[in-house]
């Protein structure tokens, strides 16, 4: 790669919404906002599923793992972005932008196929229940969840070495706010056609199969919730199963028009903003949606507090004894 006004040959320059100034600090106070809502609420939901011994279950693992993967998303590039929001420069060095990308296509691709493990969880605990303690045994959900962690990882490493291979001829200018697939194939000077088969391939397993397979459990869930009789255990499958059927409509919705249709049909600018959701917004929306919908996870938490609460009373009533 060639310099650029004296800077290192390996920065990059991120773009971002530098073409609209006057958004550039509105933008920077939402995008804080957002990743502290998702730090403390993906924190939350990891910590209270480990330290409450009633959501040991395959559910709230399978959430943990989510809450994990958004935490590592978000914080691949968020932080780069704010600085470059509220600072003069706008470069990343090439180091940077390597594990930016591979760090998003990771968790992004991990995130698709957890969705798809839980979807296939919510099927077996309704439509199964009397068996779902054998059919979602330990060792078979660890399985399911390093599956979609080595698919995310795989995927994210055939991707990456296809991608940074292409020649840049000095281009260094990512019209985007962090190192997107997308962004650095359109940075290239030259066309691949090997990369435009390996990303639809790649999406119809990540995206439209999982998504297919989701679909077909909710339809058999539904056809099972139709047949229930107790309207408090329909109510509850229905918190459940809503939490995370919104979850997926915001994640897969915003992925599969981003990824799944020509790049020269969306606007860069709308492109910019869907990358802003699904990236930032989703993430942060995801700790909220199961926890204002799910009385578990809320009894949960409270369970946690009274008994901290206590301890530290109980702590102090003893400490004045003493004395």
């Amino acid at each position: 790669m060639g310099t650029s006004n004296g800077s290192s040959t390996t920065d990059f320059i991120l773009l971002g919404f530098s073409d609209r100034p006057q958004l550039e600090h509105i933008i920077s106070v939402v995008v804080f906002i957002f990743y502290i809502i998702t730090l403390v609420g993906n924190t939350t939901i990891i910590l209270v599923s480990y330290l409450d011994t009633q959501l040991h279950m395959p559910m709230y693992f399978f959430l943990s793992n989510l809450s994990f993967v958004d935490l590592c998303y978000t914080t691949s590039i968020i932080p780069q972005m704010l600085v470059n929001l509220w600072g003069p420069k706008k470069s990343i060095t090439y180091g940077g932008c390597v594990l930016q990308f591979f760090f998003a296509l990771d968790m992004g691709a991990t995130e698709c196929l957890l969705l798809a493990v839980m979807a296939y969880d919510r099927y077996a605990a309704v439509c199964q229940p009397l068996h779902y303690t054998v059919i979602m045994h330990p060792e078979l959900c660890q399985k399911m969840v390093l599956t979609a962690w080595l698919g995310g990882l795989g995927s994210a490493l055939i991707l990456c070495s296809l991608t940074l291979k292409l020649p840049r001829c000095g281009h260094q200018e990512v019209d985007n706010f962090f190192c997107e697939m997308p962004a650095l194939i359109k940075m290239a000077c030259v066309y691949s056609k090997v990369i435009e088969v390996v990303v639809f391939a790649l999406g119809v397993v990540f995206l439209l199969v999982p998504l297919s397979l989701i679909l077909i459990s909710y339809g058999v869930i539904t056809q099972a919730v139709m047949r229930i009789k107790s309207a408090a255990r329909w109510q509850k499958i229905l918190n459940t199963c809503g939490s995370h059927l919104t979850v997926v409509s915001l994640f897969y919705g915003t992925l599969i028009y981003m990824y799944m249709k020509p790049h020269t049909s969306t606007l860069q600018d709308e492109g910019k903003f869907l990358t802003l959701f699904y990236t930032i917004v989703t993430p942060s929306l995801n700790p909220l949606i199961y926890t204002l919908r799910n009385k578990d996870v809320k009894s949960a938490i409270k369970r946690i507090l009274w008994i901290k609460k206590n301890g530290q009373q109980s702590h102090e009533l003893s400490g004045k004894i003493r004395v």
